[in-house]
Parts: structure tokens; C-alpha cells; sequence
């Protein structure tokens, strides 16, 4: 069979009879397995041909079937981005063509160019991934994981067995960690999978293992249209990439910390806890964040045997093998609850707390806002009616709130309570769910003056809040009976208030 080396093959796609853009020249993009031309408005990617240990492209029909089954599981997600796969083949002139009547030499799968300013893992660099967007984010993240094809064929915790067998594997081939810290890291892992294979298995029967992203990090996230989307899933290896979905957003949490960006990984987890039932899995995430470290640690250590790039390379490494040491220490759980009148600053001071309290990343927060919307079956910034706060649908919003956080706390996670807790009784049952749960609690109450509270309330749009300058003065005319929680005057600026809260929590035990 005719065949054509890589190079011309490459000469051929950034020709006219291929895809050459004239305006500008095309650019190419290397990675170990794949090659990407940039010509023009197209993106053009083609498969090495490689055959290595985990991935076999060796011949012209693997990589078209590879090719093939990019662009399939792909459009799952970013359908305005994969555009086609297009055969190269050999005619009868000798020359190449795309799609011909003449033998298979290779393919590459088309793809629609992207701004690449609008890459995540640029936003992040430049601090520019707002929370609507991450918001957003979340939400698709969920939407995705909610219809992709659920897997029963084996139990979870040999899915994540497998994992840490390969990254033994490869931590074994490096230079980089002394073998000391290398055994206390299996040993660790080894050890938490054991105590966490009930719940994996139990999960895997739920059908939460399917068919996911499977490299879910920020370099595979860009904004299309204002829009976050994910795309380059892993394609080639359909058992790394079919796992319990916390395990494909464990990447996404694992890469924002490691970017030191935990207030925005905390709201990714948050929002997406909050799009999906998931709440049984959040003993799993920091283990599962920590896997996903000790796979870039090992894959950064492999990069680094030689090259310009070495010491940088080792350094990141390090890096990594550090995070996954930190997300295995064990941490208790807690409940806190920040309660105060409508405007007085709890959401900003809940959303400040959270990333800061272990495990990672960072707390549940459980919001009544959020709860009352949920029970409605309504968006979270959909206004209700004034009927949706009647005594006895609060009276439900607030046990369900903390009927929750006593369930999360006493899975051993971490549980911040956002809501006006104006009444005595709603205080003392969200204390008794941190006594249910053997969790230690702190409570905490903004006082703002009322001026400020109802000037807040009069600014806010969107918001998850559907509290108004009516709202606060029926609140401030309640009575409040005695407030026993630590007051935090919340008039000041933000900094100060999270200062003086953190300082109240640092010493919970």
C-alpha cells in the first residue's frame, strides 16, 4: 500500500490542495502525541504515528478510528468546534489528497480555530476567569456528566486501583522523588483507597461511573461565543477516560488550587454540588484531587530527564508531589454558620470562608437562598413570589439546610450555613446538626447598620437573594431574642471582615 511519511503529509495540509490560508502561515503545535496545524481559520490535527504503551497510532487505520472517535466523543461538548475528520489518501497521480478515491495514508480530524486568548488556562494567568463564568462552567460540567453513558461493567474503587498502579509505574522510571517519600506516598494512597473502595463501589452500582471528559484541566477549557467549552477529551484510552465522574472534576478543582486560584475552584465545586446530587461522593474529592496531582507529578518528572526545560520541569513536579502529600492529610469536619439580616454581607462572607477551611476545596456552603430556589425547581437568580416565604416553607428551607449540613459534616467534610438565622429556634437547630454530627461549630452574626443593610439590598441585581428594602425593615422590626453567636460588625471593608471571621474560625477543633 502506498504510504507517505508524516512530513509530507504535514507539506500537503498546509498546501492549496489542503488547507492553506494564504492571509497568514500556518503555524504548527507539537505534543508528544499529536501534531496541530493553525492555517488560517482552521485547526488541523493530526496523529503522530506513534505506538507507545499506552496509546497504539502506528498505522493509517488506527488513526483514522482515532480520529473518528475524537470527533464523535467531542461533539459531546464542543460541537461548534469539531468540524469534521477528512482522509488523506494516495492517488493514482502520486500526489496526496483529502478524501480521495485513492489509497489511506493518513487522517486528521478539522477543527474551527479558537481565539486562544480565550483559553482558561490563559484567563487564569491573568486572573481573568470571572464567576459567571465559572459558574456557568460548573453548570455544563454537570449537564455533561449527567447524560454521558453510564458504565456498570466494573466496580469503582479498581478503576482508581488502576490509576495508582500506573503512576507507581512511572513514579518507579524517575530520578526526581527520594524512594522514602516515594513509599510513604504509596502507602498513603494504598491506604485511603481502602477506606474509600466502599463508597466508590457503591457509587459504580449508582451508575456514577461513565464515560467523562477524562483530561478535564484548563488547558482543555476555552470560551467559545462568551461560553465555557470543553473539548479535547481523552479519546484514545476508554478505560482512563470512562471513571466516577468526581474523579474527571477532581482534575478541573486539582488545577485551579495548584494555581493557588482555591477561591475559584471552591465555587466551581460548589456550583456543581449544587447542579447535582453529588453530596454522598465529597469524602472522595481531596483523595481523588490528589491522584490527579500524583499524575502530573509523575508526568512533569518524565518530562524533566533532559532538555532546556528540565529544572522547570522538576520544579513543577515537585510541585505536584507536594499538593498530593497536602490534599491526603486528614482534616475534621466543621459547620459554621453566618447568619445576619438581609444585606449584611453573608454570602460574600461565606464565599470568603469556605476556600480556607479543609478538606479541599474548601467547604460545602449551603445556602437557603439557593435551597428555597431548588425547592421551587427554579434557577437560583429566578425571583419568586412573595407566597415562596411563607413561616412553613421557611420552616422546611431551614430544616432541610440543616439536615444537610449534618449529613455532610458527618461524612467528615467541612460545612458552611449561609442564612438570616434571625429566629432562635433555626439557631439552635443548625447547632444541634454540628452535635448530631460530632462536628465543633461556630456561629457567626453580621451586624451592619440598617441604613447600610437597606442600601445593599436596593444595589443588588441578579442576585440569588430575593430580599428587599421592605424585607429588612420587617426584619428589623423582629425580635431577635439573644444572639449568642460571635457578632462580627460587618460594616467594615471586606478585608476586615474576613480577617475577623477567619480569626474566629482559625481555632475550631
Amino acid at each position: 500500500m502506498p504510504t507517505a511519511t508524516q512530513d509530507e503529509v504535514v507539506a500537503f495540509l498546509t498546501s492549496d490542495a489542503g488547507f492553506g490560508y494564504r492571509a497568514a502561515a500556518p503555524q504548527l503545535v507539537e505534543t508528544h502525541i499529536s501534531l496541530v496545524i493553525l492555517s488560517g481559520p482552521h485547526a488541523i490535527k493530526l496523529k503522530r504515528a506513534v505506538r507507545l504503551g499506552y496509546v497504539d497510532f502506528s498505522t493509517p487505520e488506527r488513526r483514522l478510528a482515532a480520529c473518528e472517535r475524537e470527533l464523535e466523543l467531542n461533539r459531546r461538548t464542543a460541537p461548534a468546534l469539531y468540524k469534521a475528520v477528512h482522509r488523506i489518501t494516495r492517488e493514482t497521480n502520486g500526489g496526496l489528497a483529502l478524501n480521495g478515491d485513492g489509497a489511506l495514508v493518513d487522517a486528521v480530524v478539522e477543527m474551527a480555530r479558537f481565539d486562544e486568548a480565550g483559553l482558561f488556562e490563559n484567563l487564569a494567568v491573568q486572573d481573568a476567569i470571572s464567576k459567571p463564568v465559572l459558574t456557568r462552567l460548573a453548570g455544563r460540567i454537570a449537564a455533561f456528566h449527567a447524560g454521558a453513558e453510564i458504565d456498570l461493567s466494573s466496580n469503582g474503587s479498581s478503576r482508581i486501583a488502576a490509576v495508582l498502579d500506573i503512576n507507581e509505574r512511572a513514579f518507579a522510571t524517575t530520578d526526581v522523588f527520594p524512594p522514602e517519600k516515594l513509599e510513604a506516598l504509596r502507602s498513603t494512597f494504598r491506604t485511603r483507597l481502602a477506606a474509600l473502595s466502599d463508597l466508590l463501589d457503591a457509587r459504580a452500582r449508582a451508575g456514577k461511573v461513565r464515560r467523562c471528559h477524562g483530561d478535564l484541566h484548563l488547558r482543555n477549557i476555552c470560551l467559545i461565543d462568551g461560553e465555557p467549552t470543553l473539548f479535547d477529551c481523552l479519546e484514545f484510552d476508554e478505560g482512563m477516560a470512562t471513571t466516577d465522574i468526581l474523579y474527571d472534576v477532581a482534575f478541573l478543582l486539582m488545577d485551579l488550587w495548584h494555581r493557588d486560584l482555591r477561591a475559584e475552584a471552591n465555587l466551581v465545586f460548589n456550583r456543581y454540588l449544587d447542579a447535582c446530587d453529588e453530596e454522598d461522593g465529597l469524602p472522595l474529592i481531596s483523595f481523588l484531587m490528589a491522584v490527579r496531582a500524583a499524575v502530573r507529578a509523575h508526568v512533569s518528572a518524565t518530562q524533566a530527564q533532559a532538555g532546556a526545560t528540565a529544572v522547570a520541569r522538576r520544579e513543577e513536579a515537585n510541585a505536584y508531589f507536594q499538593l498530593a502529600q497536602d490534599l491526603l492529610r486528614s482534616h475534621p469536619a466543621k459547620l459554621i454558620a453566618v447568619g445576619g439580616l438581609s444585606g449584611s454581607g453573608k454570602s460574600t462572607v461565606a464565599a470568603a470562608l469556605a476556600p480556607e477551611i479543609n478538606p479541599a476545596p474548601g467547604a460545602r456552603i449551603l445556602a437557603s437562598d439557593r435551597i428555597r430556589k431548588h425547592l421551587f425547581g427554579v434557577a437560583a437568580e429566578t425571583r419568586l413570589p412573595t407566597d415562596a416565604y411563607r413561616p412553613d416553607i421557611s420552616e422546611t428551607v431551614y430544616v432541610e439546610l440543616a439536615d444537610r449540613a449534618a449529613r455532610i459534616a458527618g461524612r467528615g467534610h467541612a460545612v458552611v450555613a449561609d442564612a438570616v438565622f434571625d429566629r432562635p429556634e433555626e439557631r439552635v437547630r443548625i447547632e444541634n446538626a454540628a452535635i448530631s454530627a460530632d462536628a465543633p461549630f461556630q456561629g457567626l452574626w453580621l451586624d451592619a447598620d440598617p441604613e447600610r443593610l437597606i442600601a445593599r439590598v436596593r444595589s443588588r441585581t441578579g442576585d440569588v437573594s430575593d430580599a428587599t428594602p421592605e424585607v429588612v425593615a420587617s426584619q428589623l422590626n423582629h425580635a431577635l431574642g439573644t444572639i449568642t453567636w460571635a457578632r462580627v460588625q460587618a460594616d467594615a471593608d471586606r478585608k476586615a471582615v474576613r480577617a475577623k471571621t477567619l480569626e474566629l474560625i482559625a481555632d475550631l477543633r
